[in-house]
């Protein structure tokens, strides 16, 4: 017996910071989870009957008798909503029948028929990750509770229904309700009483009309809160009290596993592109390679006398499981075949081209083939050897350097990087298919195999098939027979070129094309040049420097026990936790972990620093161990033997909002704060005489951004007179003269112009400023009556998002907001 709603609930916000979009724009998070979730449940539990229970759209009889039930409730989100006809479908074709009975939840028939069903000698599941559910369970009758994505589920019976709650018998679970109450519901249960005080009453007294039986024997606030509440008290238990005895004709038989409608299931797979959903369930479809007719007549596609070279045995015929589309992929292995494809990519305005290589680090790789398509469903794969390398590369330079033709790469920024290292700029316009997607969709995945599925329908070969899984078993492809290689290697090229078009209109579509054009594709060749050239790192100094912090590590070791009176591991958060709040009785005021742990977060640990010396040392302890082995040890084994360099990757489609980030290393994280990150810079020098670092910064450009797009007047006339913004703004929301603003208060004011405009509320800036929560929103509030615009602009960009669901910068790139109508919150909603 599934709960509907809750499950399509809990597989909607299982993938809320990162749903899944299909190239139609609808959100199919919740259809996929939910459809996971069923055929998990066939496969596993192999139930001979099966239903799903929805809630009815109407009010229920709880409502009736309380009219603020579940009042609290947001709007179902519109993603949700659409995603319902689809399950509801989905359950159609798998052969599941659908209940539904007005004024009862899911609840109510779902204990219903659990409970018919035990006195019919069955067992039942209640597939559902509401936790109210546990009242139900005995031994004949089970919660089946989803976690989260990949973990599986669980199954509770009666022990781990009473271990969970800390109760004698199941029905115990309603008391347990009529106390503590239920928020997701707005069940008010008794105010004032916690989820401890309500399991020691009912361990004490069992239920809940025997603890106001004995009210008198019950002590403190305890008895306070239970006389004020007592009508909300048995309230909160009647709607808590799941039904079973619901009027539902109940004929088993009707519920029994069908074979499911594979066709129809197939057409709507297709739809909503869920391809490994299809093969998971309908079977293995893979696309066949074939081998084509030795003399077909559509080997090649032109009549020219150049290409007539490339002989037609030398391709392959891919069926695509989707449409059917033939696939010609020509190996190119000799000089007559290859000055053949150079001189009909020549005659070309642009062409897609992809490059195999020894390692996914462009700075240490080495070409094992290159790819060109121009032509929808045909390739041309040219393999690069230690023979005819540099013979093959210096015949494909001039075309590669041609400026007249656009290159269409995915990532072409790696091919780029790859060509340099062998002596080849690359000229010409680029078109970027991963990164058109990312200005589309800046928040979802921009694979090459993901694209080609939710725009052509096509399920691209698998790297693992050629190379194996990852692991020390894994081929490197320079190992991979030619003939292997080059179905792959052709079928990225081709993939590519058949998704610029694609993309390209959506681009036009979404009004990104001059973001793409104009910022993105010319960065790539910028970032190329940064990542080539890479930073020249001292070692030497390094390997010095490491010996100076393991000695203050240990040091401060020393002064740590000295404090603890006792030897400890101080790189384990549980003995850190032990340590300072069981042994030595630190003021401990946080929630454990879900281990139960003392939390020891750096964010905890500094409010305690202020107070507590040995607090202090153990973060002293962490940021050097960190400093030491995330960049002193670390840094000096990225040096590219090559090069003797450092070289960095930038990447341009991993932050959603249009920043770069860089990794191996982070060289955007050095440290600088303090006196022992700084010593790590210097470690950072010009490689030779010939060559400086330069360091350059904008002043204050966050704010001079937000000035001029708010068009606030106090903060234009700030930047205009060229005074100190965080003085003058220190001047404004203190109320004094310019001249008399201490550095304190300049300090104070720089923090509260950068916390607001990156979205920081009260809380936050106590924080950061150290004073109490009244006084930031006091602070907050003057702000803003000093800066109109700014407050004006702030209400007016949310509402355009409300009204739209995205916003834009100034020149153009867009971020989608999907669920900025949903007020929902992941931990409030009832899943």
């Amino acid at each position: 017996m599934i709960d509907g709603h809750a499950l399509v609930y809990r597989s909607h916000y299982a993938f809320i910071r990162r749903p899944l979009i299909n190239s139609k724009g609808i959100n199919t998070s919740a259809i996929s989870g939910f459809v996971r979730t069923i055929w998990e449940i066939l496969n596993d539990l192999k139930p001979d009957l099966i239903a799903v229970i929805f809630d009815p759209e109407g009010p229920t009889f709880r409502h009736d008798e309380y009219k603020l039930y579940k009042a609290n409730r947001d709007k179902q989100p519109e993603d949700i909503t659409i995603a319902i006809p689809y399950i509801k479908n989905y359950g159609r074709f798998f052969r599941i029948p659908s209940i539904t009975v007005d004024k009862y939840e899911a609840d109510d028939v779902i204990g219903t028929l659990a409970v018919k069903a035990e006195e019919n000698d069955m067992i039942a599941y209640m597939v559902t990750p509401d936790k109210d559910y546990g009242q139900l369970v005995s031994e004949n009758i089970f919660m089946y509770r989803p976690l989260g994505s990949g973990e599986g589920h669980e199954v509770m019976g009666v022990n781990e229904v009473k271990n969970k709650w800390g109760i004698d018998n199941t029905n115990q679970v309603i008391d347990f309700l009529a106390i503590m109450g239920d928020a997701s519901d707005n069940i008010p249960g008794v105010k004032g009483i916690g989820e401890k005080g309500a399991q020691k009453l009912i361990q004490e007294y069992g239920s809940l009309e025997n603890i106001y039986d004995n009210i008198d024997k019950i002590k403190g606030k305890a008895k306070e809160y239970l006389e004020i509440n007592k009508d909300n008290a048995f309230m909160s238990k009647y709607l808590a009290t799941i039904k079973t005895d619901v009027p539902l004709e109940t004929n088993f038989d009707a519920y029994k596993i069908e074979p499911i409608d594979r066709n129809k299931l197939e057409e709507i797979f297709i739809e909503l592109e869920f391809r490994s959903l299809a093969k998971t369930i309908l079977g293995d479809n893979e696309p066949k390679i074939i081998q084509g007719g030795l003399f077909d007549n559509n080997a090649i596609s032109s009549n020219d006398n150049n290409e007539a070279l490339i002989e037609k045995t030398d391709y392959q015929i891919a069926k695509n499981n989707f449409d059917n589309s033939e696939k010609k992929y020509f190996l190119i292995e000799t000089g007559d075949k290859l000055t053949a494809l150079i001189a009909k990519l020549n005659s070309l305005t642009e062409f897609a081209f992809d490059t195999e290589t020894t390692s996914l680090d462009a700075n240490i790789a080495e070409p094992v083939g290159l790819s060109f398509s121009y032509q929808n469903d045909e390739a041309y794969y040219i393999p690069i050897n230690k023979d005819n390398s540099s013979d093959f590369l210096s015949h494909l330079k001039p075309l590669l350097e041609n400026k007249n033709i656009k290159k269409i790469g995915q990532n072409i920024k790696y091919d780029n990087l790859i060509m340099k290292w062998q002596g080849i700029e690359i000229q010409g316009h680029f078109f970027d298919t991963m990164i058109g997607h990312y200005l589309i969709e800046p928040d979802l995945r921009h694979k090459l195999d993901i694209l080609s599925e939710n725009y052509l329908n096509y399920h691209m070969i698998p790297i693992e098939e050629l190379i194996g899984k990852k692991g020390s078993g894994q081929l490197n492809m320079a190992d991979i027979e030619v003939e292997k290689v080059k179905d792959y290697a052709a079928e990225d090229a081709d993939i590519t070129f058949q998704l610029k078009n694609y993309i390209q209109d959506e681009l036009k579509k979404e009004n990104l094309l001059s973001v793409f054009e104009n910022i993105e594709m010319p960065l790539v060749k910028v970032l190329t040049e940064m990542e080539y050239n890479g930073v020249f790192v001292d070692t030497e100094f390094l390997h010095e420097y490491s010996k100076i912090l393991e000695k203050s590590i240990t040091d401060k070791e020393l002064q740590i026990y000295e404090q603890a009176d006792t030897k400890f591991n101080i790189a384990s958060p549980k003995q850190v936790g032990e340590i300072l709040f069981e042994k030595l009785k630190l003021p401990y005021r946080w929630k454990k972990t879900s281990t139960k742990q003392f939390s020891t977060s750096e964010e905890k640990l500094t409010e305690l620093g202020y107070q507590f010396q040995i607090v202090n040392d153990i973060l002293e302890y962490r940021k050097l161990q960190k400093l030491k082995n995330t960049y002193v040890d670390s840094l000096p084994k990225l040096v590219n033997p090559k090069s003797g360099r450092i070289h960095s990757s930038f990447n341009q489609a991993i932050a959603a909002t249009g920043r770069l980030s860089s990794e191996n290393p982070n060289l955007q994280n050095i440290p600088i704060k303090d006196e022992a990150g700084r010593e790590i810079r210097k470690a950072f020098k010009p490689r030779n005489e010939d060559f400086l670092i330069l360091s350059a910064d904008y002043s204050q450009i966050e704010l001079r951004l937000i000035a001029d797009m708010s068009d606030d007047k106090a903060m234009l006339e700030a930047f205009n007179n060229d005074l100190d913004i965080h003085k003058a703004t220190a001047a404004k929301i203190f109320n004094i003269p310019l001249d008399q603003v201490t550095s304190d208060q300049r300090r104070q004011a720089k923090t509260i112009n950068f916390s607001i405009v990156y979205g920081a509320g009260s809380t936050n800036l106590s924080r950061q400023l150290e004073i109490s929560t009244s006084e930031a929103k006091q602070l907050i509030d003057s702000y803003f009556n000093e800066y109109k615009g700014l407050k004006t602009y702030f209400e007016e960009i949310v509402q355009f998002a409300r009204d739209h669901g995205y916003v834009t910068t100034k020149l153009g790139r867009k971020r989608k907001l999907r669920d900025i109508n949903s007020r929902n919150s992941l931990a409030e909603v009832k899943c």
